[in-house]
Formats: C-alpha cells, sequence, structure tokens
C-alpha cells in the first residue's frame, strides 16, 4: 500500500473551547475507521508551522486517500493538503 501526508491546519471555530482538540482527535479516528476501513493510519504528529498536523496513513490508492483527507476536512473544519510518500530506498531505485 502506499503512504500518503495529511498537513491540516484547524479553523479557528475547531479549537473555540478547551479541550476541544482531543474530542476531535477521537471523532476524527472513529469516522476515519468507520467510514474509510481501507485506510490505516500510521502516524500523527504536531508541527509548529503554517500547518497544525501531520498525519501519515496507508491507503491502497489516491481516492482512499482522498475519502480520508475529505473527513478530516470536514470534521476538523480544516483545511487540507494531501501528498504521496515514497520511502527513500524506493525512490533512489527508480531515480535516474
Amino acid at each position: 500500500m502506499a503512504l500518503y501526508a495529511i498537513l491540516t491546519r484547524l479553523s479557528p471555530e475547531a479549537l473555540a473551547r478547551p479541550g476541544a482538540i482531543q474530542e476531535l482527535g477521537a471523532k476524527v479516528s472513529e469516522a476515519l475507521k468507520a467510514q474509510v476501513p481501507e485506510a490505516r493510519w500510521v502516524a500523527s504528529y504536531a508541527v509548529l508551522g503554517p500547518c497544525d498536523y501531520l498525519d501519515i496513513i496507508e491507503a491502497p490508492n489516491e481516492e482512499v486517500a482522498a475519502r480520508a483527507s475529505a473527513v478530516i476536512r470536514t470534521l476538523g473544519h480544516a483545511t487540507t493538503e494531501t501528498w504521496v510518500l515514497i520511502p527513500w530506498e524506493r525512490f533512489k531505485a527508480i531515480a535516474p
């Protein structure tokens, strides 16, 4: 399966009250399991930069990755970017 990075920037409304971030994380996790069972959440990181989070998922194709990104975007009142990740060893083998 392919790896995808989903960069997320939350809207101010998503963080309007204390504890909202933990609740949001739980909601997104459950929604991904229910709505996109083909995707596997590999890792999640807080980012000190223009985005708030970096999630790494494993998915069979870009359509499944796009569905996962849409779940995060809609539940998190967020904007997302989804990038394909190529492991370095594999990239070296295909790079000229």
